[in-house]
């Protein structure tokens, strides 16, 4: 049997026996991900972080364990992890299946030197039943571009075998189940015994990894129960890259165990399609070669002339995935309203409008002034001077240039009272048929509830910022109602009844909303909808935000009056209803990082807070993470605690390679419980309002010329 200090003897060694490089050398080694899907060895964590923004799902399995878990690189330095796993033959109240929901965080505390190793203290199942709870201070060191040696101490799990005396002075750890879960173990941290654990990764070949260490997870309740046998704390395996994103490992494992474990690797800033398949933009046509257009010398052109030239225009908006929607002609300005339906890049879709804007306007016409609008409310504005547009199209720092002359700024009034807006805009119905997947991870005795259907969806825009958008579903096949008997508690039923609903096998009306979208004022923006707002829900709903253009700060105030609906999701309510409102405060960081704080009353009466933090990337996805606390009591709440939980949000455009906005987002809970519970309101402001604002489209003008 090894001990710590043998361990400890072996890192030393086997670091001493291999001559040390420069950082940009080591920088080459990426790291591996261990079966907890966490940077690590084969078991055990290292120093080691993925890229910044890098996403991975990880799964792994070995004896009666299975573990599966998604990581998130927060920043250079943090990263979180939600882990599902799941062991079988545990005798639990008669359930065969133990599932077990956790999550990890992890800080690289020291950057690697030429003669220092980095340096990462982790968390992991930090709000849990503490089935899996460890805390660990890991430092790793490469020696030349193919060696990376890690070792460390820990706590919990990872101090359970070969332990010793807490160096901290923290002897006392409870070793009891929290009953709920969720909650924040403070008592836990870096309490307990603790033990050494180390180990060596060796990149064989380009894409062959060999890995040795010594665990100090002694598996406790796992041996004691008979679910596995550990003969050794040495692990052994390998890794071999399958494609620069997919990765396979397989193990041997404590004496005793095979293990295999498959890893996805994708980092939103490269997404494998790039920036879709749209289209070259048309090249800037110089004013001078617009002179030869005949127009008349009037300061303002009548509408009916300024009509002929928006029907001739509409085709080669839509040409560009983009959509005209009205032009008014001054003296010197052209303004120019537009849809974008096709340019998850906001700033792109600014570049090709004002592009195409030179192929129609003659050359008296010196300045654009180009007007995003969503359902017919004006979201900003951009005064571009076509001559500085001429000038940036080759220029080598043409886009940096060129925004330091744009003027960016709120259209409260634009001039288009006298413009002319496209015809067939209004009214105008839109529809389509698509297939839907609605799925539940990870549930209580089920690791995927999932519904395949069809979705009729439409909308009917009938003056500028009113319509009339909806949804139908018909369920083809699943097992979304298969969710398994969930406790219930003094909250009234708002969500815990979901089965309820996906038990429905005929047509279901998904929504159904009168909505109307305006401008009450200078940096306001303002939305009312009626009717079925959501799945479960009916009623009313109105929201005002302020959101000045150029501002990183906004807030928001949202009050509805909803009813249940009934299960078989047609016209009829149940005897529930209920008063939601909300105050809400969103804030925009550097490096794509949003806040947003939300302070109210929830579906089931409960009153408290949401915490949200996302990251967001230039080409559309998101990935962020939010908390729920009201004053609703852990056992009122039910297993988990309170809400909690990791949403991604993909383009659907990086899967296409085509232009499109169209996303696709899930979100992981541990539990979907009634409190802390808000209502599903499609087309909230700010995430409407935001992306044409800076510094949104600061930060993504790299495209403005693309």
């Amino acid at each position: 049997m090894m001990t710590g200090k043998t361990t400890g003897i072996l890192v030393l060694a086997l670091g001493a026996m291999i001559p040390s490089v420069t950082l940009a050398e080591q920088l080459r080694f990426p790291a591996t991900l261990n079966t907890s899907g966490v940077p690590g060895v084969i078991e055990m964590p290292s120093s080691a972080s993925l890229e910044d923004g890098q996403l991975s799902v990880t799964t792994a399995h070995f004896g009666n364990i299975s573990r599966n878990t998604l990581t998130f690189q927060i920043s250079d330095r943090m990263s979180g992890s939600f882990r599902y796993s799941a062991t079988r033959d545990w005798p639990n109240n008669g359930v065969n299946t133990y599932y077990d929901r956790s999550f990890d965080l992890r800080y690289r505390l020291l950057d690697e030197t030429n003669w220092r190793p980095s340096l990462t203290i982790g968390l992991q199942d930090f709000v849990g039943t503490g089935l899996n709870s460890a805390e660990y201070l890991v430092a790793s060191k490469h020696f030349g571009d193919r060696v990376r040696v890690s070792g460390g101490i820990g706590w919990g799990r990872l101090g359970s075998y070969n332990s010793f005396s807490n160096p901290l002075g923290l002897d006392d750890r409870p070793t009891d189940f929290e009953p709920t879960g969720g909650t924040f173990n403070f008592d836990r941290w870096f309490h307990g015994p603790a033990a050494f654990f180390g180990g060596v990764e060796w990149q064989a070949t380009d894409r062959l990894r060999l890995m040795a260490e010594y665990s100090s997870d002694g598996y406790i309740e796992e041996v004691g129960r008979g679910l596995i046998e550990r003969k050794s704390p040495l692990n052994f395996g390998a890794s071999y890259q399958i494609r620069p994103s997919i990765d396979l490992g397989l193990f041997y494992l404590y004496g005793s165990e095979a293990a295999v474990r498959f890893n996805v690797l994708l980092n939103p800033k490269n997404p494998a399609l790039g920036s879709g398949n749209e289209g070259a933009p048309l090249p800037v046509n110089p004013a001078a070669r617009a002179a030869a257009m005949s127009w008349p010398a009037q300061q303002s052109l009548p509408s009916e002339v300024t009509g002929q030239i928006v029907e001739a225009a509409k085709p080669v908006f839509e040409a560009s995935e983009l959509e005209l929607e009205a032009l008014h002609i001054g003296d010197r300005t052209a303004t120019v309203r537009f849809r974008n339906p096709g340019y998850m890049v906001e700033s792109q879709a600014f570049g090709r409008v004002a592009r195409i804007v030179t192929h129609l306007m003659p050359q008296r016409i010196t300045k654009f002034r180009l007007v995003p609008v969503d359902q017919g409310m004006e979201l900003s504005a951009l005064e571009i001077n076509r001559a500085d547009l001429e000038a940036a199209e080759h220029a080598p720092d043409g886009g940096e240039s060129l925004y330091s002359r744009v003027n960016f700024y709120d259209p409260a009034t634009t001039g288009l009272e006298d413009g002319v807006i496209a015809e067939g805009l209004y009214p105008r119905l839109n529809w389509g048929i698509t297939p839907y997947v609605n799925a539940v991870l990870f549930g209580l005795e089920n690791p995927l509830l999932a519904d395949v259907g069809l979705r009729l969806s439409g909308s009917v825009d009938i003056a500028p910022g009113l319509s009339v958008n909806g949804s139908v579903t018909q369920l083809v096949i699943g097992n979304g109602d298969d969710e398994g008997d969930i406790e219930t508690t003094s909250l009234p039923v708002v969500r815990t009844d979901r089965s309820l609903y996906a038990a429905n096998n005929s047509p279901a009306i998904e929504r159904l909303t009168l909505d109307y979208v305006f401008r009450p004022g200078r940096n306001l923006y303002g939305r009312f909808s009626a009717g079925y707002l959501e799945s479960m829900f009916g009623g009313v709903s109105t929201e005002l935000l302020w959101k000045p253009v150029g501002s990183r700060l906004a807030f928001g105030a949202e009050i509805n009056h909803v009813m249940k609906r009934d299960y078989d999701q047609q016209f009829g309510f149940q005897d529930y209803d209920t008063t939601t409102a909300f105050l809400s405060g969103y804030y925009r960081f550097d490096n794509g990082y949003h806040a947003q704080l939300d302070v109210g009353r929830y579906l089931a009466g409960d009153i408290g807070a949401t915490l949200s933090l996302d990251r967001e990337f230039a080409n559309g996805w998101r990935v962020g993470a939010f908390v729920t606390r009201t004053d609703a009591s852990y056992e009122e709440f039910g297993d988990g605690s309170f809400d909690k939980g990791i949403r991604v949000t993909i383009p659907l455009g990086a899967l296409t390679g085509q232009a499109t906005r169209d996303t696709s987002a899930f979100a992981l809970r541990p539990f979907n419980r009634d409190g802390g519970a808000r209502l599903n309101v499609q087309g909230r402001l700010y995430e409407r309002v935001r992306e044409y604002h800076n510094p949104e489209v600061a930060e993504s003008w790299g495209r403005f010329l693309r």
